[in-house]
């Protein structure tokens, strides 16, 4: 009998509370963002938040897949940076695949511009290459090669580097920056109200087949409609398979949340986190500060890795880390192992 009950008592045993490890300081977007999810959580589950902020978003995931992941109450939120970090950079030791999805927004970029210039002023920050390669593609037409999108680039956006995320935002509001890019959250709190600035473009949100949907929040801005209308043709080839690779890392899994593989407390978290997009009171406040955008919870959200693994090709990473390095000078590593994982 004593068997019995300790069995029964271990089959229904509750993590005392869980802790969110943001990669980056209070204030900043994916913290934003942490901080809104984790305070409608607090109505299901005891969860409080950590801010482990350094270079390149970096130090906190490469600390969870080192040592913080095997303590079943800690559970690491990734941004889209930390997705541009996993293809491009050698730092980056942590493998989504050695984690398990709780749950992710399947969110989007936005890149607004000035209505008051036609230049492009354009700030160099981790987490841009997307927006460089689709101003790219929007801007110099079918049929290059990374090279010819490399000059063109350089030839029409000045690429300001140097500057920290709240210099952007105030440079942009001033107007010395003339085009910015934000997470559906901070384009609602820092761009949306001001009336000098308009969407021009954003990224369209990744399907389970590996195309991109129009954004129910910003219809009529998706990059490849755009691309279409002006050029004729859909975009294709060899530099847009590296973009719709380097974009798809980022943006599909920029809000997301993971405990480590087979953490016995993750269905706990799942149930709560559906009890949370389930309840009116906090689906309404969530959309309110970030948009409506679906969550794609569970193992769907592990499916979701293997849909980008799907986009990782030899001839993609070649021209991914190339146009990287060559048109914005930043440090770029081919990462030949992704082809085998």
């Amino acid at each position: 009998m004593r068997f019995i009950l300790l069995l029964l008592l271990s089959s229904t045993l509750h993590a005392q509370s869980f802790t969110f490890i943001s990669p980056q300081k209070p204030g900043s977007g994916t913290s934003q963002w942490t901080d809104i999810i984790a305070r409608e959580l607090q109505n299901h589950l005891d969860v409080d938040v950590r801010y482990y902020p350094g270079a390149r978003a970096l130090p906190a995931p490469n600390d969870f897949q080192e040592n913080l992941r095997f303590d079943n109450s800690q559970a690491i939120v990734t941004n889209g940076g930390n997705g541009i970090s996993y293809v491009l950079e050698e730092t980056a030791k942590y493998k989504y695949s050695d984690w398990d999805s709780v749950g992710m927004m399947n969110l989007n970029i936005i890149v607004s511009k000035r209505k008051d210039s036609d230049k492009i002023v354009f700030a160099s920050r981790a987490g841009r290459t997307p927006d460089a390669m689709g101003i790219a593609l929007l801007l110099c037409g079918p049929n290059k090669s990374v090279e010819q999108y490399t000059t063109c680039f350089k030839d029409n956006v000045t690429w300001v580097k140097g500057m920290s995320q709240g210099e952007i935002r105030l440079a942009f509001r001033r107007g010395e920056l003339t085009v910015d890019r934000e997470n559906p959250a901070a384009y609602k709190k820092h761009v949306e109200s001001n009336p000098d600035m308009e969407v021009w473009f954003h990224h369209g949100i990744l399907q389970p087949d590996g195309s991109h949907a129009d954004d129910p929040n910003h219809l009529g801005f998706l990059l490849e409609d755009l691309y279409t209308k002006k050029w004729g043709v859909k975009p294709e080839g060899r530099f847009y398979n590296s973009y719709k690779l380097i974009k798809s890392y980022r943006d599909s899994i920029q809000k997301a949340i993971w405990v480590n593989k087979d953490n016995p407390y993750r269905d706990e978290l799942i149930l709560a986190l559906k009890k949370m997009i389930n309840d009116p009171k906090s689906k309404e406040a969530i959309e309110k500060k970030v948009g409506k955008y679906d969550w794609v919870i569970g193992d769907d959200g592990n499916d979701q890795i293997e849909t980008l693994k799907r986009f990782v090709t030899k001839d993609a990473l070649v021209d991914l880390v190339k146009f990287s390095k060559e048109a914005l000078g930043m440090n770029s590593t081919y990462k030949i192992h992704l082809l085998k994982e």
